[in-house]
């Protein structure tokens, strides 16, 4: 979700607002602060009361209750959902730029290539993002602040948010392909690049505001894919994604989401409500891995280059966990 931008010297910083986060309600002016705790708050809400909304409308559908009209008028926009796809949106990006101030959010870039040209010019990249959070709010902002990047780099969701009514409206202003092996080779054999969120929904489910944890691995599909594609890796840190909201972790809500791979369960964060805490979010982008084209790769190929992105996925944490004052005293552990 808008992972470029152009740099000239050895490691750039980018902060798009750079008030302190201690508490933000006091230290930043009262409406900005509100107006981005509301578009924020819109996914959070969205991601609890969606999937209510299909099954009592649903419902309301079957017994035709309490009359066909009216349960038609209450499931109309669910049955509008159905037929409308998502489609990725320049101006609904444009408007969530308030978020970018209220999570005092920053980018970080590691290295001298410029990746961005080098897409321009026909090389493709897997963008590999971690960890999951329960929404993605580093991203989020990511492409609020280069919409253009997000247009250009599609993410890979699962297949079942493509296919929810409304959900798929929603989150398809960012962009989204479908997370399978094969929607993926055709994005590359088209010469396009693409962000996977390597842990998923599994990694979801480890978010803990104390430690960070981080379903990897088991996962080194992305690696031979990419060795398969002959795509270079690009490791993606999104410091603050497991913070700012808490996830209940246990039950059948949980079971369900993993099953389905998509968030049921509950959670909340400020107040107690579905609301994001105003807390820092930082987005590292690393160094390309230079992973070499390997049509058949071994497992032991797999395994080295899952231990090069390892490495340096658990180097990004220990450098810059300083910057974000919640993963100060967090340690990173990989499961």
């Amino acid at each position: 979700m808008g992972v470029l931008r152009n740099r000239s010297s050895h490691q750039i910083k980018l902060a798009i607002m750079c008030q302190r986060s201690d508490r933000c309600d006091s230290k930043k002016p009262l409406f900005p602060w509100l107006v981005g705790m509301a578009v924020a708050s819109v996914f959070s809400i969205a991601y609890l009361l969606i999937p209510v909304y299909i099954l009592t409308s649903t419902t309301a559908l079957i017994l035709r209750y309490p009359s066909t009209k009216l349960s038609l008028l209450y499931a109309a926009p669910m049955l509008v959902s159905i037929l409308v796809p998502p489609r990725f949106s320049l101006t609904a990006l444009s408007l969530l730029r308030p978020m970018l101030s209220y999570f005092d959010f920053e980018m970080v870039y590691m290295g001298e290539k410029n990746i961005r040209q080098e897409i321009t010019n026909g090389k493709n990249y897997l963008f590999a993002a971690q960890p999951h959070g329960v929404l993605t709010f580093t991203g989020f902002c990511s492409a609020a602040s280069f919409p253009e990047d997000a247009g250009r780099i599609p993410s890979a969701a699962a297949s079942v948010i493509l296919k929810t009514p409304l959900l798929k409206n929603l989150m398809g202003i960012f962009n989204l392909v479908d997370a399978s092996a094969g929607s993926l080779k055709r994005v590359f054999k088209e010469g396009g690049s693409v962000l996977i969120y390597i842990g998923g929904i599994a990694e979801l489910f480890k978010s803990c505001r104390t430690e960070e944890r981080l379903y990897l691995k088991k996962r080194k599909g992305f690696i031979k894919l990419a060795l398969r594609e002959g795509v270079d890796v690009v490791p993606l840190y999104m410091f603050g994604n497991t913070s700012v909201l808490s996830v209940l972790t246990h039950g059948p809500l949980a079971a369900l989401s993993r099953k389905l791979q998509t968030s049921l369960t509950l959670f909340w964060g400020k107040w107690y409500l579905p609301i994001p805490r105003d807390e820092k979010l930082l987005y590292v982008v690393g160094e390309p891995l230079g992973l070499p084209h390997i049509k058949d790769p071994t497992q032991d190929d797999i395994d080295k280059w899952h231990g090069v992105y390892c490495d340096q996925v658990r180097d990004i944490f220990e450098t810059y966990k300083e910057k974000v004052p919640m993963y100060k005293h967090k340690q990173l552990y990989i499961d």
